[in-house]
């Protein structure tokens, strides 16, 4: 399925100078193919290429732009399993998921299609003083220059499908660094990009190393960065991102409040939150971390969760019938079979779950964690949930509120007034009314506050954020009659 190595993409072109990135087999823990790395001059000529290539992507009319994004549209659909296949073998994901991403990844760039076409602007009424008198303004568009985009290895196609596509509709050239634990996802995105007529230096996908990456943070002809991925790591490289616009989609402990009129059966939550938990393992900033229930259905939702967290089954996520697959890698499992264990130390109880073999973590079900133990305040990006029950509605939302993290939250209820409620005081991006917080659509603005980061994606939302106003000021004098 994988070839014996990849090159990475430079200024359009493939290349490959050396092999010396590994990729390895998230079940098996064996290396099964090798990406090129990228040097120190790599991203000096990636950067300079994308520079020269602004002015060239400026002036590609939109129905270019649009053309280059449904060529991209046809081919994925041509390649969908071989590219679920990838996602399988270097992300773990189970089979059922990876077609899921794929199918998510050509709606991102059937959307970006769209998108490419509609523009943006406004006639601008500006007489609003006497001074101002006779003249109208109007604004467009245009995009703010070579963008630097960096991807997570969650979901190595989605993710960066909503920095890549938003890139190319805006008219931005683009530089990408994917990834080193699942590079070649974004490779093979890179293959399609390079059948395609974008002008040459549009695009580069390279993986250079901790040592090399600094430019692609630092350098001052980049005028936006885009990060997804960790809070710690986040927060950092704006910091050192200078003037340039940085956008950040960092991590959370996503909440889900059941009220106590939830407005949908108990089995149909206990469906939905095992679902937000355990989805590719809770490797996902949304995965349903906290679930707060009213006392009143406590213990019942409490039995119907575990039951459907032990009717996973774990293993090889290229077997059609494993729901569940390993994380990224046994340090991670470990880590949070540590965090587990810390919580049970200090009263919590395990209903179900809890072991490890190697990345495999079992799907786990917690109650009684302590508020300020990492299992609960800090991002578990695993499979592991946790259970609460409260008698005050009033209590739910402050407890939701009380972490550093506000990405998305859900609220099962049938009362109209706590769902406005919960828009109202919850300190997050998005609240998710009768589903999970998992939940997400493609086009929607998603992005968090707090310590979950800045900005929004979604695809009109990205392209806003690389693109710019720009204004004409019109003055219209009184004319003639001849």
């Amino acid at each position: 399925m994988l070839a014996e190595r990849y090159p990475y993409y430079l200024a359009n072109r493939p290349r490959q100078p050396n092999s010396d990135l590994p990729v390895v087999d998230k079940y098996s823990g064996e290396v099964v193919t090798r990406v090129a790395l990228a040097d120190a001059a790599a991203v000096e000529e990636a950067i300079a290429s994308a520079v020269r290539a602004a002015e060239p992507m400026r002036k590609l009319p939109a129905h270019a732009r649009q053309s280059v994004l449904e060529h991209c549209v046809r081919r994925f659909q041509e390649r969908a399993e071989e590219l679920a296949q990838v996602l399988c073998i270097e992300a773990g994901k189970p089979l059922r998921d990876a077609r899921g991403e794929v199918t998510r990844l050509i709606e991102t760039f059937k959307a970006a299609a769209e998108e490419a076409v509609r523009g943006g602007g406004e006639v601008m009424d500006l007489e609003v003083s006497p001074r101002a008198e006779g003249y109208r303004g109007f604004t467009r568009r245009v995009p703010v220059g070579p963008v630097s985009l960096i991807t997570p290895f969650n979901f190595p196609l989605n993710l960066v499908a909503h920095k890549v596509a938003p890139a190319i509709a805006a008219g931005c050239p683009f530089i990408l660094k994917p990834s080193d634990r699942t590079p070649v996802s974004a490779m093979l995105l890179a293959e399609v990009l390079a059948e395609t007529a974008l002008p040459e230096g549009a695009f580069s996908v390279i993986t250079p190393s901790l040592a090399d990456i600094g430019p692609l943070i630092e350098d001052e002809r980049l005028k936006l960065l885009s990060f997804t991925g960790s809070e710690k790591v986040g927060w950092d490289l704006k910091a050192r991102a200078g003037r340039k616009k940085v956008v950040l989609e960092l991590g959370g402990n996503a909440a889900c409040v059941v009220d106590r009129e939830p407005g949908a059966s108990l089995d149909v939550i206990a469906d939905r939150v095992a679902h937000g938990a355990f989805f590719q393992s809770g490797q996902s900033c949304i995965s349903v971390q906290r679930v707060l229930v009213h006392a009143s259905h406590y213990e019942a939702l409490k039995e119907r969760l575990v039951t459907r967290a032990q009717a996973l089954r774990a293993g090889n996520p290229r077997d059609e019938a494993t729901t569940l697959g390993p994380m990224i890698d046994e340090p991670a499992a470990r880590r949070l079979e540590g965090w587990i264990q810390s919580a049970v130390a200090k009263g919590a109880r395990v209903l179900t779950g809890g072991g490890r073999k190697g990345a495999l973590l079992e799907a786990t079900v917690v109650e009684g964690v302590p508020a300020d133990e990492p299992l609960c305040a800090e991002e578990a990006f695993g499979p592991v949930v946790l259970l609460q029950s409260f008698t005050s509605f009033t209590e739910a939302l402050r407890t939701v509120n009380e972490g550093r993290y506000g990405l998305q939250a859900g609220l099962f209820t049938n009362d109209l007034s706590r769902a406005m409620r919960a828009w109202d005081e919850l300190e997050v991006g998005g609240v998710v009314v009768g589903d999970v917080p998992s939940f997400r659509v493609d086009t929607m603005p998603y992005g968090g506050v707090k310590g979950s980061g800045l900005g929004r994606e979604g695809v009109k939302y990205a392209i806003e954020d690389m693109t710019e106003p720009r204004l004409l000021v019109l003055r219209q004098r009184a004319s003639s009659d001849d």
